[in-house]
């Protein structure tokens, strides 16, 4: 494949290609809590090459493309730019990259309710959905995560409070997306269907950190500390479930929306190793580490298949223009 083909390729991602930063982001995260250091800036370095790439291509369909912008604006996998922008951002604020992790939050704020409401107005909830539906709590749970890591760490009162208001918002969501997933998807989905139970990990992983916050006490803490255990508890039961079904009906082929496996699957790692200290349930920790090593193996395998994939398209023959697909 020529350097203009591979530009033709790279321009060609769809937007469930954003899934992809979100599972190296996670995974960096998760890494950077067990003390794997070096993995998790190379697993960084990687998410933040990936968002450069994507965000190009967004930027230049927004620009250039407007036609084709509005239509994928459409589907629930376009908030992809922002869960991943604030997995990315969440990660810079562990680095102590304060002001990078603000501007990732205002970008993915930015973003947001447009995107959002693209998702809402014109994606036919009344029929039933896939997994990629949970875009919509993971979007907003993103933006609760990550201004829950800034107010903690600038000690920004009103930041909390607003990281709570997106946190509740996002549970609301994941309800109306629950009530039109298509359960279906369990044994047949190509791999978004695992958002079903990430989007609960990452409402437990927001609420982890909203319990680190000072500002939270008596009744509301309690509250906060329920809402974490049980969102994590059920990503839990999600995780079983989904695992179970995969067991029983394997789907080996690779397919661009496995990298939304791979993100539950990071998510639900870390989301553990994060609540349990500030929700006192320690053996979390012993939990999330085998389920860390998980996700990364599971990241590696879905690494060879896209290449894999990738390879085989390149050497496949280009058929002339007007050749007949049927055979003789």
């Amino acid at each position: 494949m020529d350097p203009a083909c591979e530009r033709a390729w790279l321009a060609g991602l769809p937007p469930a290609a954003g899934a992809a930063v979100m599972a190296a982001g996670i995974l960096s995260v998760g890494l950077h809590l067990i003390g794997h250091e070096p993995l998790s800036l190379a697993a960084l370095a990687v998410a933040a090459l990936l968002w450069l790439v994507l965000a190009r291509d967004f930027a230049a369909r927004l620009t250039g493309d407007r036609g084709r912008f509005r239509a994928e604006a459409d589907t629930p996998a376009a908030l992809t730019a922002v869960a991943a922008t604030t997995v990315l951002g969440t990660r810079l604020s562990m680095l102590g990259w304060q002001a990078a992790a603000a501007a990732a939050l205002a970008l993915a704020a930015a973003l947001w309710p447009g995107l959002s409401y693209a998702v809402v107005a014109h994606w036919h909830w009344h029929r039933r959905m896939p997994g990629a539906a949970f875009l919509v709590c993971v979007a907003t749970q993103g933006l609760a995560l990550l201004a829950a890591v800034l107010a903690a760490a600038d000690r920004q009162t009103w930041l909390a409070r607003a990281a709570l208001a997106a946190f509740c918002l996002g549970l609301l969501l994941y309800g109306v997306a629950l009530v039109r997933f298509d359960f279906r998807e369990v044994c047949r989905g190509a791999g978004d269907h695992w958002v079903a139970g990430g989007a609960l990990a990452l409402t437990a992983l927001a609420g982890s950190k909203l319990l680190e916050s000072p500002v939270w006490t008596g009744w509301t803490h309690t509250a906060l500390r329920t809402v974490t255990l049980v969102a994590l508890g059920l990503s839990l039961v999600w995780y079983v479930v989904l695992l179970a079904a995969e067991l029983g009906r394997p789907r080996p082929r690779y397919d661009i929306r496995r990298w939304a496996t791979v993100f539950p699957l990071g998510m639900t790692a870390t989301a553990c190793l994060s609540a349990a200290a500030p929700t006192g349930v320690t053996w979390l920790r012993r939990l999330g580490e085998p389920l860390l090593w998980i996700a990364v193996a599971a990241w590696l395998l879905t690494c060879v298949a896209f290449a894999a994939e990738h390879l085989r398209s390149r050497r496949a023959p280009r058929r002339p223009p007007g050749a007949s697909a049927r055979r003789g």
